[in-house]
């Protein structure tokens, strides 16, 4: 009975003596001060903006139009279909490239979207690494999509998607 009595005591005095723990610098927690508020000068927003607009970023759905898109072309078209939507058409293509790890992968228009004596030309490209294994067939394989609208659908009658070795053509 003496022993928990006196070990009690003991254990009480030693958390007493903490209190001072909480200043000392041997505690992490004060090894920086405390924070002070501090005011920061107001930046200057660009004239005729809105505010209340967050500014445009680079994703992967946005992509900025200054920037210049660096692919090659795939070197085969292996195949082409036109899906036909109420606003327009969806040209989908798959194509093989000659190495894996092809990726942004971009069906870019010859014509700017534009029929050229009714035929609207695309390219199939795609950011191809040098320093990849050429690997089986289904690895190389990618896919790419663009929208075309009915307007430009309407003055147009042949849709080709060149490669680097082929091109896939449909005709009305």
């Amino acid at each position: 009975m003496q022993r928990r009595v006196f070990l009690s005591l003991v254990a009480m005095s030693v958390l007493a003596g903490c209190g001072g723990y909480r200043r000392s610098r041997a505690n992490p927690r004060n090894w920086f001060g405390r924070s002070t508020p501090r005011r920061r000068p107001a930046e200057p927003a660009p004239a005729n903006t809105n505010p209340l607009i967050p500014e445009r970023e680079d994703t992967i759905f946005r992509r900025r139009r200054d920037k210049v898109y660096e692919g090659t072309p795939v070197d085969q078209v292996t195949r082409m279909v036109i899906e036909r939507t109420s606003d327009g058409a969806i040209i989908r293509v798959e194509g093989v490239t000659l190495q894996q790890g092809a990726f942004d992968v971009r069906l870019v228009s010859e014509t700017d979207d534009k029929p050229v004596n009714g035929r609207l030309d695309y390219r199939l490209m795609a950011i191809q690494p040098e320093d990849q294994p050429q690997g089986p067939e289904r690895a190389r394989t990618v896919l790419a999509a663009v929208f075309v609208s009915n307007q430009v659908l309407e003055r147009s009658d042949e849709i080709r998607v060149i490669g680097a070795r082929n091109e896939q053509i449909s005709r009305r």
